[in-house]
């Protein structure tokens, strides 16, 4: 498979993270779980008098209802995801299918400016579809990857892309801070200023995510089977590349670890605001400023995570990002203050950019050479999915049972437990059969 090693076509691919991690900041990390806690909360003062509220005649606590229906939305992109970027394979149009996802999630986000308290219902489904959006067009933008990078440059590019995205990001989310804290300059209420951030959201990820739509490669069909129709031949392509992956017994093994440790850091990005709002009583200004933060140091991160791989090897490096994770959660069970809140998440912010850059780039590395890099990648992101689905489920099951969000931490200890116990495996396997991959180069 030709690889296109122009820097300019890396840097364009790398502007996706930038257009849609706004939308993963501000929508799924902080403006909008804040929002949303706030418009379900009935306070007296300081006191909270109710945190339920009703979607279609159902009665919820807010934040299992937000853990439900981010589970039900990765559910559904981890049940059509395998069939679309086969297909995308096929035909060689994968990057028509990042388009559609792309503008179905950016126009979600607009929908947003909707979503009020008289309105749960209409809140809830379009942060589903936004979800859905922002999912879909990763599985087809992933899979550029191994066709845009040589193996020794995914990780130099896939650290890129996260640092294009993180940049990209803060920069949208202090103009939303402006409208959110400055509504009084504006004549607003912050309940509008957050409004007005879900519109922002969907325009930057539209206008940005052009970028890569115009530079990357459009892709060429494979060969086509006229005695299947293209959704038959999904699932044949599908079944193709689990063959492949049973003979590769590294590949197989980190994706086991990847999906346990997944269910650990995915929950965490998505209910950490939440998390504080509920369990600290952090205000919406001071949330904000934290998950800054968090962007800030993990640009650091990921550069670092990086350098280290090279040195070290990427399942080596993995592993000990892993038992920083184990203590990230330990101390976030016991933590009670804004400043103990502040240092736990500049750690998160250390590891999170570099343990999803470095996943992405391992991924890469171990896959065989083959020109269905789309439906390999399915299985990476519907991997990640179902790991999201389960690890947002369990977290506001666990809570929903106990009534203590702080118990649904413990699960997500045995989740990051797990997966280094699996990683370690990939790596003795990978010593044995005298590979090296502990390097993955």
């Amino acid at each position: 498979m030709a690889v296109n090693t122009e820097k300019k076509v890396h840097r364009a691919w790398a502007m996706y993270d930038w257009a849609n991690s706004a939308y993963n900041l501000v929508i799924t990390s902080t403006i909008f779980p804040a929002y949303y806690t706030a418009i379900t909360t009935l306070k007296e003062g300081d006191k909270v008098v109710s945190d339920k509220v009703s979607f279609f005649g159902l009665e919820f606590t807010n934040t299992v209802l937000f853990d439900y229906a981010a589970a039900a939305a990765y559910l559904v992109i981890a049940l059509i995801s395998p069939i679309l970027s086969s297909i995308a394979d096929y035909k060689g149009n994968k990057k028509a299918f990042m388009r559609f996802f792309c503008y179905l999630g950016s126009l979600a986000c607009c929908g947003l400016y909707f979503f009020t308290p008289q309105a749960v219902e209409t809140g809830i489904i379009f942060f589903i579809i936004a979800a859905i959006g922002y999912c879909g067009s990763l599985v087809f933008y992933n899979a550029y990857l191994p066709e845009i990078a040589t193996p020794a440059d995914r990780d130099r590019v896939s650290a890129q892309g996260f640092s294009y995205g993180y940049i990209g990001s803060v920069i949208l989310q202090v103009i939303c801070f402006v409208f959110v804290l400055g509504k009084d300059l504006f004549g607003i209420t912050a309940a509008q200023g957050s409004r007005i951030s879900f519109v922002l959201v969907g325009i930057w990820w539209f206008t940005f995510a052009h970028i890569p739509l115009l530079k990357l490669p459009k892709g060429q069909p494979q060969s086509q089977h006229p005695e299947h129709n293209i959704f038959t031949n999904g699932f044949r392509e599908l079944q193709k590349v689990w063959q492949q992956i049973k003979k590769l017994a590294v590949l197989r093994i980190y994706l086991g670890a990847f999906f346990l440790y997944s269910m650990g850091v995915q929950t965490v990005m998505l209910a950490a605001t939440i998390f504080a709002s509920k369990e600290i009583g952090m205000k919406d200004e001071e949330l904000i400023a934290t998950i800054l933060i968090i962007q800030l140091v993990a640009i650091l991160g990921a550069w670092l995570i990086a350098r280290l791989s090279e040195r070290f090897g990427n399942l080596q490096v993995l592993l000990f990002v892993l038992f920083i994770w184990v203590a990230v959660c330990i101390a976030a069970y016991y933590i009670a203050t804004t400043t103990q809140f502040f240092i736990v998440a500049a750690v998160v912010g250390l590891v999170m950019g570099g343990i999803q850059s470095l996943s992405r780039s391992t991924y890469a590395k171990l896959m065989p050479i083959t020109k269905d890099t789309a439906s390999f990648f399915s299985f990476y992101d519907v991997t990640e999915k179902i790991a999201i689905v389960i690890g947002m489920f369990s977290f506001g099951f666990i809570e929903s049972m106990t009534g203590n969000m702080r118990n649904s931490i413990i699960a997500l200890i045995s989740f990051f437990v797990a997966g280094a116990l699996i990683l370690y495996l990939a790596i003795r396997k990978a010593t044995h059969a005298g590979l090296a991959i502990n390097k993955v180069n």
